[in-house]
């Protein structure tokens, strides 16, 4: 294999004991920083604010849930739209230096197929719908709320872990 066809191959993913590690310190560097943890969530919410802003101004001002988070026409202003802004951004540039963006629809063969982009998208509804009950994500309240000691960071991940075992287990192929 010449020098060119093995700098194209895909890298080899990072150790997780390493990546977790370096999760951890940017999570610290987050609380010293923004005096937030990490987040997403909050984002979709602020966006869909923002459009609310677009579309509805009046509607929109007067939601309780949306209308707090206007602030002066400006709901993308917060701290919260950069960050994911970044991991997006990081995201594509760490695939990119990798070798590891390629389009493809993955899932089992009764998930795969045509059933493939209604059955993600249902599931990121329902995603999205149970963070925002929750009040955070996985990564908002999950690591940052286990990381200040939260009971319901640390009840959510034991929760979104056992749900996760069981809907691998229903989901199994028979082979």
């Amino acid at each position: 294999m010449s020098k060119t066809e093995s700098s194209r191959l895909p890298q080899p993913y990072w150790n997780p004991l390493v990546a977790g590690l370096l999760l951890g310190v940017v999570l610290l560097a987050t609380f010293v920083t923004t005096g937030h943890g990490l987040g997403a969530t909050g984002f979709t919410t602020r966006f869909t604010a923002w459009m609310g802003m677009q579309i509805v101004p009046v509607a929109t001002n007067a939601n309780d849930y949306l209308g707090g988070m206007v602030e002066d026409g400006k709901p993308l202003s917060a701290w919260i739209t950069w960050q994911v802004i970044g991991v997006a951004l990081g995201a594509l540039i760490s695939a990119y230096l990798a070798h590891r963006i390629q389009f493809q629809m993955d899932g089992r063969k009764f998930l795969g197929g045509s059933k493939r982009p209604l059955t993600a998208l249902l599931g990121g509804v329902l995603a999205g719908f149970g963070a925002r009950i929750a009040a955070g994500c996985t990564s908002g309240l999950g690591l940052s709320g286990a990381a200040v000691l939260s009971l319901a960071g640390f009840t959510f991940l034991c929760t979104f872990f056992a749900v996760g075992l069981l809907a691998n287990l229903l989901m199994k192929e028979e082979k």
